[in-house]
């Protein structure tokens, strides 16, 4: 695990400076504090920071092949690495270390850029080929690590984050259509960013660089047409558990201390309870509860705990926004609202002083239909077959009156979301009952001369697919897992664990089990408004009746009574009428009504407002440097 960062030169007999290099490497340190390596030689320079991980003594990046002519750097785990190595050795190739990331150099030897259809893992690489030439950046399927580029008319630079980029002294501004994603979506989806010109490599995607030229292109993608089975249900779901046993335990390889994230939930039940069932000793599992009763779960994570035997800690998220906030600032370096990085943050900075790996139960909600918003997509079938008079007439003004909670997912937050969009067809209401601000909304809070960019709703219908085979939740599940999963999840664990020098791996997200799980008919994993019905049925007689019966309650914070108390204070000051007129992005006006409307408990903005204050952080932190 590591952070790599390097440019490439379209002139082929211009060096790149190694000052800037260092310069990109060093923004990485967090996410490799152990050691630093550097290639360059016209007109290629690579680099990375390494926490080591695998082979400690010899698995010092770059590493090459035997004549140094394939140069790669890889942010990840390969987990197949033996595998690949023995059948490497078999045809004559000789390795000097034992790091999974030799294998690469080696197998693109023997099979060209097709050597990543072979890789089980999550990586980010850069290789360099000096006798073609070229440079390719390959992504994992899933999006599990990062890569951004950025190239003009004379090169290529990319990095794990974009801070190092930055340090480059490219050009800023702000992206429109990255700016319009945000406000939708509270992150921004791949390929945009926030800043002109600098792009996320997508998930699943490769980048091939030569001749001056620089192409991208997909090497995966999420299967969509089920497969007819005919198996029942009960060896589906033996499958499924031989599925995750074996990721777990393909997992586990390390020659540094492991251990679990443990929320109480399934699906990190689920990873503790293969992780007991494979670890040689006990397993160390972490949590984080709050001070506020509706949002805490701590109970249920030592349910499981105590099931299995695990060395458990825990924290407490006390929120100190002179501490955390700039903290979130620098980390992601681009506007990014989920608020449950902050959690994430405490429970990772937990974890790193006893382990340097966690396992986490990323993934289950996408493959197997874990939201809410797949069980209100049965529910909006029905409501649309109610006459008008009762849905316009009467059940949506009685919602609209409903007072506002601050408790975890408040039941008149998600009344309220339903009935706005419950009309529109299938991909429209999935996308409302998701969306930060609509169109509209982004309308009246934009200021006067911004441009508005295309509306997000199209990544949604694009990333939805063509009709075919596949059932309509099954093509809601595959935008969540197209988008949300690599774009918010992901980036949000790993920028908080790679913060503190861990690596988090998702079990879940092995590609055997994603592409076994989008093959699946959602039949089997809705069943009526049940969620994830063929994980639990796998995981029966596993887990405590408690966890695999208990209501899915998401990792959400108290982020409502927050902006009234303890962010009352730096909202005001952040997100000031002067402040916001400097910036030139929002009405001050529509930013106070918002805010006004939450304060005084009309309206539940903390999403919005969220959104918000971190974009006005970010602009004075990244923007305005």
């Amino acid at each position: 695990m590591c952070g790599i960062c390097g440019q490439m030169n379209f002139d082929a007999n211009r060096p790149v400076p190694a000052g800037e290099l260092e310069r990109m490497n060093q923004t990485l340190f967090h996410r490799g504090p152990d050691e630093d390596g550097v290639y360059l030689k016209a007109p290629v320079g690579l680099a990375m920071r390494r926490l080591s991980i695998i082979d400690l003594s010899t698995g010092r990046q770059p590493i090459q092949n035997e004549d140094g002519t394939v140069q790669v750097v890889c942010n990840g785990e390969i987990y197949n690495f033996q595998e690949l190595r023995r059948e490497l050795e078999s045809d004559g190739h000789r390795f000097l270390t034992r790091s999974d990331t030799e294998v690469i150099a080696h197998l693109y030897e023997k099979l060209g850029e097709d050597f990543v259809h072979r890789l089980n893992g999550m990586f980010a690489i850069a290789l360099w080929d000096e006798r073609k030439r070229k440079l390719l950046l390959v992504r994992d399927r899933l999006g599990i690590k990062p890569l951004y580029y950025y190239s003009d008319d004379a090169r290529l630079l990319f990095a794990s984050e974009i801070k190092a980029i930055l340090a480059a002294g490219i050009p800023r501004a702000i992206d429109e259509e990255g700016l319009a994603q945000y406000l939708a979506f509270n992150y921004i989806p791949a390929p945009r960013t926030i800043f002109q010109g600098l792009y996320k490599l997508p998930p699943g995607h490769l980048l091939r660089a030569e001749s001056g030229a620089v192409k991208v292109e997909a090497w995966w993608e999420l299967p969509l047409d089920p497969a007819p089975t005919g198996a029942s249900e009960d060896a589906l779901a033996e499958e499924l558990r031989a599925l995750l046993q074996d990721a777990v335990r393909m997992q586990l390889i390390s020659d540094v201390p492991l251990g679990v994230f443990l929320s109480g939930g399934i699906d990190s039940s689920a990873i503790t309870a293969m992780m007991a069932g494979a670890a040689a000793g006990p397993v160390k599992s972490f949590s984080v509860g709050f001070t506020e009763k509706s949002y805490d779960e701590l109970h249920y994570a030592r349910i499981v705990a105590d099931r299995f035997g695990t060395q458990h800690e825990e924290t407490e998220v006390r929120l100190r926004p002179t501490e955390i906030l700039p903290k979130l600032t620098d980390i992601f370096d681009e506007p990014f609202a989920d608020s449950s990085a902050i959690p994430v943050w405490y429970v990772s900075n937990l974890a790193r002083r006893s382990v340097t790996v966690a396992l986490g139960g990323d993934g289950g909600d996408e493959l197997f239909g874990g939201y809410e918003t797949y069980a209100a997509y049965r529910w909006a079938a029905l409501y649309r077959r109610l006459p008008g008079f009762l849905t316009d007439g009467i059940l949506s003004p009685a919602v609209g009156h409903l007072p506002v909670s601050d408790s975890k997912v408040s039941f008149d937050y998600k009344a309220k979301r339903f009935v706005a969009w419950a009309r529109r067809p299938p991909v429209e209401a999935h996308y409302g009952w998701k969306v930060i601000f609509d169109r509209e909304q982004r309308d009246a809070l934009l200021a006067d001369g911004v441009p508005r960019g295309a509306d997000p709703l199209k990544l949604f219908q694009d990333a939805h697919g063509k009709p075919g085979a596949a059932d309509e939740l099954a093509r809601l599940m595959r935008i969540d897992t197209a988008i949300y999963l690599p774009d918010d999840i992901l980036v949000k664990v790993d920028r908080m664990s790679m913060a503190n020098s861990l690596e988090v791996r998702p079990p879940l997200l092995d590609h055997r089990i994603v592409e076994w799980a989008a093959r699946l008919p959602s039949r089997y994993k809705l069943k009526g408004l049940r969620k994830k019905a063929i994980l639990k049925k796998a995981l029966g007689g596993m887990l405590p009746p408690e966890i695999l019966n208990r209501k899915k309650a998401g990792f959400n914070v108290p982020m409502a009574a927050w902006l009234r108390g303890e962010l009352r204070e730096t909202f005001q000051d952040t997100c000031s009428q002067a402040r916001l007129r400097s910036q030139g992005v929002f009405r001050p006006e529509a930013v106070a009504r918002l805010w006004d409307e939450h304060t005084a408990r009309r309206a539940d903005h903390s999403r919005q407002l969220w959104a918000l204050l971190n974009f006005s952080l970010w602009h004075d932190r990244h923007y305005r440097t």
